[in-house]
């Protein structure tokens, strides 16, 4: 197992990122799903600069994304966005998509569940096919029932990857395994060798160690399964807006180079974009909680 990170989090410059994941002891980064926003030539440069590697990207599934949408022009969109994604990871080097399915942050069906599933089926295996051409790895995510009603659970995830195909995978991710399993690490079991990709972040959604989640036992439950993938940093600190505020300088109050989209899928996670200085201590907090257990 290796130490990476998202940078979806917090709008900044790829290479200010890179240079503070370094210094923590992080080994890869988990890019965001937007390819139109890295041009691969001087992404391969900055990596190889810093001593990173891709280790691969997460769909941004938001607005018009949606596999699972009524309008086949939609779901077409969709799955070219996906391939899009597919692309420049294996441009990048890496070795995986977590691919979240329906948009996230809508919560009521198109149609019955017949109909979503069969659609989600093929949407999926058609992007499955461009993965297997360009060498990349699909994994499944489940998000919790408040960012998706189309499935939660590790159970569901591999429901889909076994209609794919036996070689797709999931990804799981503590905070919403924490919110939806009966037990986190009887479903890191049941995902066993079909775990491609592991998200982390504590139950509160601050860095791992921020909270109650139980990480010496959740490494040792993935290293039971045989997991030697990342351990992706992907916290989204909830925003106090309150004098009982714990971090009254966590918000940057005059953010730059973020799209309006990208915010919107921030704040609508209960965050906002962080200041730098608070942005900073969250990676180094995960590393300091995450790298003596992955060293063991």
């Amino acid at each position: 197992m290796h130490l990476s990170t998202h940078n979806w989090m917090r709008a900044e410059p790829l290479d200010v990122t890179l240079r503070r994941i370094k210094k923590y002891g992080y080994e890869s980064i988990e890019i965001s799903g937007e390819p139109t926003q890295y041009d691969v030539k001087e992404t391969r440069s900055l990596l190889k600069e810093h001593g990173i590697r891709c280790w691969g990207a997460v769909t941004l599934t938001l607005g018009e994304r949606n596999l699972a949408a009524k309008d086949e022009g939609q779901r077409a969109r969709s799955v070219d966005y996906v391939k899009s994604v597919l692309t420049m990871v294996s441009e990048l080097e890496g070795e995986i998509i977590t691919l979240v399915p329906a948009t996230v942050g809508k919560v009521i069906p198109d149609a019955t569940e017949e109909e979503e599933w069969g659609w989600v089926v093929e949407a999926t295996k058609e992007c499955f096919a461009h993965a297997q051409k360009v060498g990349v790895k699909i994994a499944i995510e489940p998000l919790n029932r408040f960012e998706t009603y189309f499935f939660n659970r590790c159970a569901q995830a591999l429901a889909l990857a076994d209609a794919v195909s036996p070689e797709c995978g999931v990804c799981l991710d503590a905070y919403h395994l924490n919110m939806e399993e009966s037990d986190i690490h009887d479903a890191i079991r049941l995902a066993g060798k079909r775990l491609f990709d592991f998200h982390v972040a504590d139950n509160n959604r601050f860095a791992a160690g921020l909270g109650h989640l139980d990480w010496p036992k959740i490494v040792s439950t993935l290293r039971e399964v045989g997991y030697d993938g990342a351990l992706t940093n992907e916290f989204v600190a909830p925003v106090d807006r309150t004098p009982a505020a714990i971090y009254p300088d966590m918000v940057e109050r005059n953010p730059v180079d973020i799209s309006p989209e990208q915010l919107k899928f921030i704040q609508d996670h209960g965050s906002s974009l962080l200041t730098e200085a608070f942005y900073d201590e969250q990676m180094r907090i995960t590393a300091e909680t995450l790298l003596p257990l992955i060293n063991k």
